[in-house]
């Protein structure tokens, strides 16, 4: 008897664990189409955020655009719908990589702080859990959106070659500047990554659980499977929306600096920055502190529905896949 007893406690550990490993995948595998779905449609205002982002008003060749309407405009009479999607190829690959990563290791870091049990997190371990899944995502894909961030520059640094494709940027980078190049911007993005993710996560996690708490009438005990039956479409257009908003306003400034440092060297060889903190002298010496908000109308614009759509995406494909998983 005791045997038995014993052969059914392993069953049940090792049924518990594949539960959490499929439960980790589906989150990685929702993750990923959210963030393809959420690049193709908004990439145009991305290409306008870096160029206002950069455009300091002391390098000569670089447009000047009014507004975001402005530069949209100008961008398509300029260059044509390519301009618009300048760094198309690796925003899709690094956005559906780093949300991938993201839900993953989210969901990693919530099940290991809640201890494999169904109970809810505090903010603060929220905020733990989406901080350490900003921290990783920084580290593995700072090296796509340097690339991102000078394809949709390039147009304007007519001293150098054009890359040509996202290999021939990868090989032009290391061969040009080193493998160390491709981290530039890692500290300002792992910060920003960090606290961003942070920010949007707990607000998106409090505001879900408050609205969850009052479609339950109050009640205590209701369980995320039950999500389905209480929340809809718009309320996760609009819980996504407004996490995304809070984030953007207490972050963008590393954001600016970030873009700033990933900037292609000149002709000569010679970066712009030196590092961040040069940025942040800089641009406060010479712009003050407006410059630290420099594109905060396109990224509003751009992240704020970007984002709805996003948790819209992925709460539906997240349902899809477990309903599918229990057939």
């Amino acid at each position: 008897m005791g045997e038995e007893r014993e052969m059914t406690a392993e069953e049940s550990s090792q049924k518990q664990y594949n539960q959490e490993a499929s439960s980790q995948w589906q989150n990685a595998t929702a993750g990923a189409v959210a963030g393809f779905a959420t690049v193709a449609a908004m990439h145009p205002l991305d290409v306008v955020r870096t160029r206002f982002q950069v455009n300091d008003g002391r390098v000569t060749g670089l447009p000047t655009y009014r507004n975001t309407g402005h530069a949209v405009l100008t961008i398509a009479r300029m260059e044509g719908i390519r301009g618009l999607y300048a760094g198309f190829s690796p925003a899709v690959l690094g956005s559906t990589v780093a949300w991938g990563l993201y839900f993953f290791f989210y969901s990693r870091a919530k099940q290991r702080y809640s201890k494999g049990k169904n109970q809810s997190l505090s903010p603060l371990l929220h905020l733990a859990s989406a901080a350490e899944a900003g921290g990783l995502v920084s580290l593995c894909t700072n090296p796509i959106w340097l690339v991102k961030t000078r394809f949709q520059l390039q147009a304007h640094h007519q001293s150098s070659r054009p890359y040509s494709g996202l290999y021939d940027a990868f090989k032009t980078i290391m061969r040009e500047e080193g493998w160390k190049a491709l981290y530039k911007g890692l500290g300002p993005g792992l910060i920003l990554q960090v606290s961003h993710g942070a920010i949007q996560f707990t607000v998106y996690e409090e505001l879900r659980k408050l609205l969850l708490h009052h479609r339950s009438n109050g009640t205590k005990g209701h369980h995320d499977n039950a999500d389905s039956n209480l929340l809809n479409t718009v309320d996760y257009a609009v819980l996504g929306g407004s996490s995304k908003l809070s984030a953007i306003l207490l972050t963008h400034p590393f954001q600016v600096v970030r873009a700033r440092m990933q900037q292609r060297p000149g002709a000569d060889g010679t970066p712009r920055y030196l590092d961040s903190w040069h940025v942040v002298k800089e641009s406060f010496r010479y712009e003050g502190f407006r410059a630290f908000y420099k594109g905060i109308t396109p990224t509003i614009l751009k992240s704020v529905p970007t984002s709805s759509i996003t948790f819209l995406v992925y709460e539906n494909v997240l349902k899809l896949l477990k309903l599918a998983s229990r057939d």
